[in-house]
């Protein structure tokens, strides 16, 4: 499985994905975003699903980008293209992918800032080609391991959240996930895009970069825990003598 979040707010994006790779009974890491510089401009894909579909979409996105095929004043146009690799990788591979038990399976999640867009833009990809915009109204996506990382987004993303204040949600929104997921762990990739900056930057964090905030976190859980008032509890649970 995966954990790929991006996050849209008034300030920027936000993208974040673990790196944990299963095929079959072996487990290895490999990075699932990347970051493509177009004529002084960027921006990033991330994806989960088949690994050789993603390997062969994004090379041949970034061969056309290289080879000066194709440029994008705008990121549906980039978004666009994307998907329109992804579905000559299905023309090409999926037949034989299916014929030998594994379903065509990609998703995406691509963000970056192009000439003529306004601010910077955030889509989701499906495994067809065609895309959705995550705008002001959804805030965030999240594919792979949805499960766990939500609930703290949902209850405090908001299109105004600062740019540190959402890195820090997305933060445990991953940090929920790997400890429940054992699907899901570091290192994790952490790419940064501020509005207007046409630049992404990319960290690399390993556990042990993080391991005082999430220790942290678990504190703060425990001591909001403590505080939450019991009297609703009374004909449940008998008092403490």
């Amino acid at each position: 499985m995966t954990y790929c979040l991006g996050i849209t707010v008034k300030e920027g994006l936000i993208a974040i994905a673990d790196t944990r790779i299963t095929a079959g009974n072996e487990v290895y890491s490999n990075k699932k975003i990347s970051i493509h510089e177009i004529k002084n401009h960027s921006l990033f894909i991330m994806t989960a699903g088949l690994r050789s579909v993603r390997d062969k979409a994004v090379t041949y996105f970034n061969q056309a980008i290289e080879d000066e095929e194709e440029s994008y004043d705008y990121m549906f146009q980039a978004a666009t293209s994307f998907g329109q690799k992804l579905k000559q990788v299905a023309a090409e591979d999926r037949e034989t992918l299916e014929k030998e038990g594994y379903a065509f399976n990609l998703h995406a999640i691509v963000g970056g800032q192009m000439p003529k867009d306004s601010e910077h833009k955030l889509f989701l990809i499906f495994p067809e080609g065609n895309w959705i915009e995550i705008n002001d109204g959804l805030k965030y996506q999240i594919i792979g391991n949805s499960n766990y990382g939500k609930p703290l987004l949902n209850r405090n993303l908001t299109h105004e959240t600062s740019l540190k204040e959402a890195l820090k949600m997305g933060f445990l929104s991953f940090d929920a996930t790997q400890v429940s997921a054992n699907d899901v762990d570091y290192p994790i990739d952490v790419v940064v895009y501020e509005k207007g900056s046409f630049k992404a930057k990319e960290v690399r964090l390993y556990k042990k970069d993080m391991q005082a905030i999430s220790d942290d976190w678990n504190e703060a859980l425990r001591k909001s825990l403590a505080g939450i008032d019991e009297g609703w509890m009374k004909e449940l649970i008998s008092p403490s003598k």
